[in-house]
């Protein structure tokens, strides 16, 4: 069965499956805070590594544990962020196989730079009434609260 569809009519949002709107939304709210995080050479993965590193350093497999990302993609990770001297790595002094990583006073800097809120709720918050802005994050954490064990979640 082919389905017509008029040429230059866009699919309708409106009968998207909600898996498909959330999908659709986040790819482009991706791309804007990837634009934004550019001028630090960050990127949307890079960020959240920054902020768990404010609380103080950890290994990398931490580090990977708490973004939900594989080492080898934290190792990558890790090792721009140290080109860009935004982290070092020193040895663990309590266990010599063990690297911790740690924020550079940079890192430190364009973490609170980079991650200020109002960025991003500008970002989010296109097309959205303050209350629907309110529902929305109201709905989205109990959507990641849902989705891994409260010790797993990050606060920021």
């Amino acid at each position: 069965m082919q389905v017509e569809r008029s040429v230059g009519m866009p699919d309708d949002p409106s009968t998207w499956a909600t898996g498909r709107l959330l999908s659709h939304v986040a790819r482009g709210l991706e791309r804007q805070w990837n634009n934004h995080l550019d001028g630090w050479g960050l990127n949307h993965a890079s960020l959240p590594v920054l902020l768990h590193l404010l609380r103080g350093g950890h290994s990398q497999r931490e580090i990977a544990a708490l973004s939900n990302v594989t080492e080898q993609t934290m190792s990558r990770t890790v090792a721009r962020l140290e080109r860009l001297g935004y982290v070092t790595r020193t040895p663990d002094p309590t266990d010599a196989r063990r690297q911790v990583v740690l924020l550079t006073d940079a890192g430190r800097a364009v973490a609170a730079e980079a991650a200020r809120p109002e960025q991003g709720e500008a970002i989010a918050g296109t097309g959205l009434t303050p209350e629907q802005m309110t529902t929305l994050r109201e709905i989205l954490v109990d959507m990641v609260r849902a989705q891994a064990p409260e010790a797993e979640v990050d606060p920021r």
